[in-house]
């Protein structure tokens, strides 16, 4: 066994010796000879173990005197005691399900790759080139607006989508989603109105409720939001923020058209709307879509962006494109709720995204996601599950479920299987999507998800 064993061997005795009650707060270990020859281990195995129990705040030392457990020991809990009450299904609870997921829990319904997906092979030629990186890289503060080169970078890439803009417009935050936060925090008081998709992103709907805001939504067709329904919108409620995916819709796979594209920058100016433009799918369009930045150049549009599909969930690094009058307001805001921000992450994200095999990743990851696509639209076909579109990329299908068969009691039903599914509803400010799920196609390759859907859906038509 080697010396590494040995210690782990030796903290996971002590650790159960203390669960078990039969080591306590206060009580004295053995020496680190007498514990030595307990243990059939050299000193210094003893002397490592103690040292990492102490910096875990298991044990503590005390000099000249030894070794000590630390307490006080902790409360019986009697959560786990009783019948835990069964959570509505809401905007968060798919997030809950998937994240917290155990090795085996099946999760077409999350909204990532599986891990052997991501770019691994780049990740770690970037953590050996971090290895040796400057301390100031490793150990301080990033700038205000953070890392140079990857604004820039970002800028060339938006470059590709016909986003003109420049580095002094763009600012890099630690997720999309607390660019969105930002963006909030910025542009929102509590009582404000804003609107969405019917049906987006579900997480949407729960950072603006978390913001104390009025959700209004508009219908989500083949070619971007119902303009007529659009018009009637911000007529009656005047919103101040309008939030979209436009590239690959989230979760129906939709692409935006020009001609709507158009007609909804001509009514946000109408009515004074800013819009918010999540961008997180870019690196799966097979050729660009069109953007509302694109078409206003970042006037009334703010860009937002994040590699957590591609790269690295693990790596957290998003971005925002807006005015640079609004971006200036926006590092103070960053600035006075998370200080420093990732300075480690974005040059991290720098090197992986010039790394010359990351285009090799992209290509072979959209050839895989259009497999996977044709594959789990054929298989759920044949339990009559269909799709509301195909989409012309990304990884979600939106699809219509059988006999109008209630999405969520098929969600729970399946969850006692270990399959985590994501019933319309969520998804939809409006109630209006009971009867739709969307099926993650790169994460539906088991079988035993078809099995499971099959005997649910059995079950409730009977």
């Amino acid at each position: 066994m080697s010396e590494h064993n040995k210690t782990g061997q030796v903290m996971a005795v002590i650790r159960r010796q203390i669960a078990a009650r039969a080591l306590t707060p206060g009580m004295k270990l053995p020496s680190v000879r007498l514990q030595a020859r307990l243990s059939g281990v050299s000193t210094s195995t003893i002397v490592e173990a103690y040292a990492r129990l102490a910096a875990e705040n298991v044990i503590n030392s005390r000099p000249g005197a030894g070794f000590f457990v630390a307490g006080p020991i902790a409360p019986l809990d009697l959560t786990h005691m009783t019948a835990v009450k069964e959570r509505d299904i809401d905007p968060l609870w798919i997030s809950r399900q998937a994240l917290d997921a155990e090795d085996g829990k099946l999760k077409p319904g999350c909204g990532w790759l599986p891990s052997d997906w991501m770019y691994e092979e780049g990740m770690r030629r970037a953590l050996r080139k971090m290895a040796r990186a400057p301390a100031a890289t490793l150990a301080d503060y990033a700038t205000s607006a953070n890392s140079l080169p990857l604004r820039q970078l970002l800028v060339r890439r938006m470059a590709n989508q016909d986003i003109k803009t420049q580095a002094d417009q763009v600012m890099l935050t630690e997720s999309g989603t607390q660019a969105i936060d930002l963006i909030c925090r910025f542009l929102l008081q509590p009582g404000d109105t804003v609107l969405v998709d019917d049906p987006c992103y579900f997480n949407f709907h729960a950072l603006l409720r978390a913001h104390r805001v009025n959700i209004v939504s508009v219908p989500y067709t083949a070619n971007g939001p119902d303009v007529v329904a659009f018009a009637a919108v911000l007529q009656a409620h005047s919103p101040r923020l309008y939030i979209t995916n436009s590239a690959i819709h989230n979760p129906t796979g939709a692409v935006l058209s020009p001609l709507v594209a158009h007609q909804v920058l001509k009514m946000a100016e109408e009515h004074d709307v800013i819009i918010v433009e999540d961008d997180i799918f870019a690196d799966f369009e097979h050729r660009p879509a069109p953007r509302l930045a694109a078409f206003d150049g970042l006037s009334r549009v703010i860009a937002i962006g994040s590699f957590s599909k591609t790269v690295s969930a693990a790596l957290r690094c998003g971005y925002i494109a807006a005015r640079a009058e609004w971006v200036e307001a926006l590092i103070d805001l960053k600035i006075a709720t998370s200080f420093g921000g990732g300075r480690l992450a974005a040059e991290m994200m720098l090197q992986v995204l010039t790394d010359s095999g990351y285009r090799r990743h992209l290509e072979g990851l959209k050839l895989r996601l259009a497999q996977a696509m044709k594959n789990t639209h054929g298989r759920l076909q044949q339990l009559g599950i269909r799709p509301w579109l195909m989409p012309p990329a990304g990884l979600f299908l939106w699809c219509q479920l059988p006999d109008n068969i209630d999405a969520v009691e098929l969600a729970r039903r399946c969850l006692r299987d270990d399959v985590v599914l994501a019933p319309g509803n969520i998804f939809s400010q409006s109630g209006s999507a009971s009867t739709l799920m969307r099926f993650n196609v790169s994460q539906c390759s088991d079988e035993r998800i078809y099995r499971s859907l099959q005997q649910a859906l059995s079950d409730q038509l009977r």
